[in-house]
């Protein structure tokens, strides 16, 4: 399994929803989970079957936020290198699992 570090980041919305922020794979997601260890602070979200993303060094407000939800909205953008101009290229709930 592929598990390739990425840049990333959570927002917590004012209703307390969290979601993930990353740049896009090359491969689509499917059935998407990400399992969250509470005690080091870090994740693996399984995109699909042969990709998976490490991540690491998670707030505690987030984790406090995933505690309550079953889901986690993901957005993936594109990275262009020309311009700061990103671009959703997927999006998706992944089921979040303790």
């Amino acid at each position: 399994m592929n598990k390739t570090p990425n840049t990333f980041d959570f927002i917590i919305n004012d209703e307390d929803e969290v979601m993930l922020l990353l740049y896009a794979h090359d491969s689509a997601p499917n059935n998407p989970i990400i399992k969250i260890d509470t005690d080091s602070l870090s994740a693996i979200l399984y995109r699909n079957e042969t990709d998976a993303v490490a991540i690491d060094h998670i707030s505690e407000n987030v984790i406090d936020s995933l505690t309550d939800a079953d889901t986690l909205m993901v957005c993936e953008l594109t990275s262009n290198e020309k311009d700061d101009n990103s671009e959703i290229k997927y999006a998706y709930e992944a089921d979040i699992d303790f």
